[in-house]
């Protein structure tokens, strides 16, 4: 890349830690070329308008569903190759599609969730193209009438020097359609031979069409991240993108604003949302330098290398590809019901009914960090981490009831402590060896002035082995209560300033900030049992005295 697009590159990162609530699409979408050199006069000229990024997305999400779309061939990632393939999954003439009904209804709930109008009849299409994958020769789609349109997915994230500034964006959504997917090239360089896995090929697909609202690859990712955790909830798709569950294709063009928009680069199959805000990045800037170098972006499909950082060509797009879409013959229209308007005899297993699915609607991440900062007044940014690891709301607000400790102070130790040592170990919440239980016993020991917090941190330690001990037997047991002997701190303080003439002498010649460094070493002997206020004050005592006949002054 040019030296000039690295410049516009480090100014776009520097902007983005000043981005302001109001402001923060105005600088995420413009990328401003480089610094004004103060030292030289400025011409004043009519300056051209920045380019500005345009980012729309399709994200194809893998139904949470235990056969596949049109075939009772089961769904497992981890199965041996070939091993879960019907006849209709091979293609095999003569064989015939039967529509999952779980696919349905979570394609539906999905769409009730983010908003969408959902169609009472949809269709479903023969895509035609050639995979080595695609046994058939066609992908059964819904190109024509999909089972969802409209729609609006509202995400939020973190920006400022801190991270601690929420901006709240929304993308539309064109479309939610249901589709398959194929299967699986694996390419053996060392044979030079491409074997097939058709485990995948037939399981369900929802297709997420996202309008180009995004401007750069923050907001993408964003917007990535909360779909991702909106399905968890529903339950629709389990969104494990590094088992290919979530894959997401961006469309990314530059232009003026005021001008038509740019031509578009696809880069596809990008299973990371970091990776996702990694390529779209690079894609913009490379689009814009060859603009702003007279050059023309090509229509072209890409791929994201992820070891160095760049898009690299695919294939081009110049000629219009026929798909040659067509009705599916073997599928009739798919209709849905409301309860009042189901046909008399109907058989339940057979209809799908829309508003049983809109009451059945779980709270969403959204609601849910809303809910944490109103009902325990955390910050915005912790209600983000809660709800983005698994299990830790729960576990969150199980403390909370059962320790008198504030919910501030129970924040530090769930998202500080805990998740500390399950990052750690690679452990999720439901794996923690300490319980909610066992957390709000300890805090509330600390809450009590039994222990001090550097002892509660070790009892924490000596619970994270697992050995069912409460944290009061630990406490017991090691002998790490709360100090309040004043005779026996002053003991330890005397001991610590014998064995530090040095610092003794520094605090006397007036330099106050070695005296934190003599009560820590007091709270180390102690096992950070001493009271610190009444460390210091008898330190100060101490040290206040004349010093001894041959003690250093």
């Amino acid at each position: 890349m040019a030296a000039s697009s690295s410049g516009r590159l480090a100014g776009i990162c520097s902007l983005k830690d000043k981005i302001s609530l109001g402001y923060s699409n105005v600088f995420c979408g413009s990328f401003a070329t480089s610094a004004c050199h103060h030292a030289q006069p400025q011409i004043k000229r009519k300056a051209s308008p920045q380019l500005v990024g345009v980012v729309g997305l399709e994200i194809h999400a893998q139904i949470y569903a235990s056969t596949k779309l049109f075939s009772s061939s089961q769904v497992c990632f981890s199965s041996p190759p070939n091993s879960s393939v019907s006849f209709f999954d091979a293609a095999l003439p003569g064989t015939l599609p039967v529509l999952n009904r779980r696919c349905v209804e979570a394609a539906v709930m999905t769409g009730l969730a983010l908003g969408c109008t959902i169609n009472k009849r949809s269709l479903f299409d023969r895509k035609h193209y050639f995979y080595a994958d695609l046994p058939a020769g066609y992908q059964i789609t819904q190109q024509r009438l999909p089972i969802a349109v409209g729609g609006r997915l509202s995400y939020s994230h973190l920006v400022g020097r801190k991270r601690n500034q929420v901006v709240d964006k929304n993308v539309r959504i064109k479309q939610i359609q249901l589709e398959q997917d194929s299967g699986k090239s694996l390419h053996d360089s060392y044979r030079s031979q491409t074997l097939i896995d058709l485990n995948r090929a037939g399981v369900g697909l929802m297709e997420l069409v996202l309008e180009p609202d995004m401007s750069c690859g923050e907001e993408a990712a964003a917007a990535v991240r909360e779909l991702q955790l909106i399905l968890q909830a529903l339950g629709t798709c389990q969104g494990n993108m590094s088992e290919g569950q979530l894959r997401v294709d961006a469309n990314v063009s530059v232009h003026r604003p005021g001008e038509p928009l740019g031509v578009r680069t696809e880069v596809k199959n990008i299973n990371s949302a970091r990776f996702l805000a990694r390529a779209i990045d690079y894609e913009l800037q490379r689009q814009m330098a060859v603009v702003e170098g007279g050059g023309t972006v090509l229509n072209e499909t890409r791929a994201f290398d992820f070891k160095s950082g760049q898009t690299v060509p695919m294939r081009d797009k110049e000629g219009l590809q026929d798909y040659r879409f067509m009705p599916e013959p073997n599928l009739p229209p798919l209709i849905l019901y409301e309860r009042e308007t189901v046909p008399a005899h109907t058989d339940p297993r057979q209809v799908v009914l829309v508003d049983q699915l809109q009451e059945q609607l779980p709270e969403l991440p959204r609601v849910t960090r809303d809910r944490l900062v109103t009902t325990y007044g955390i910050l915005p940014e912790h209600s983000f981490t809660l709800v983005n690891e698994d299990g830790l709301v729960d576990y969150f607000v199980g403390v909370v009831q059962q320790t008198r400790a504030e919910p501030k102070k129970v924040i530090g130790w769930v998202l500080n402590d805990l998740l500390g040592l399950l990052k750690q170990q690679c452990l999720t919440v439901s794996q923690s060896p300490v319980s909610p239980n066992a957390l709000a016993e300890l805090l509330d020991l600390l809450e009590a002035g039994s222990i001090s917090s550097p002892a509660a941190k070790l009892v924490l330690q000596e619970l994270w082995k697992g050995s069912g001990k409460s944290a009061k037997h630990i406490v017991e047991e090691q002998g790490l209560g709360l100090m309040r002997d004043r005779s026996e701190i002053q003991q330890v303080c005397r001991r610590v300033i014998d064995s530090h003439p040095d610092e003794v002498s520094a605090l006397r010649a007036g330099n106050k900030n070695v005296l934190n460094k003599l009560i820590g070493q007091v709270r180390k002997q102690t096992k950070g049992r001493a009271d610190p206020q009444l460390v210091r004050a008898i330190l100060e005592e101490e040290l206040s005295r004349p010093p001894f006949h041959g003690e250093t002054t």
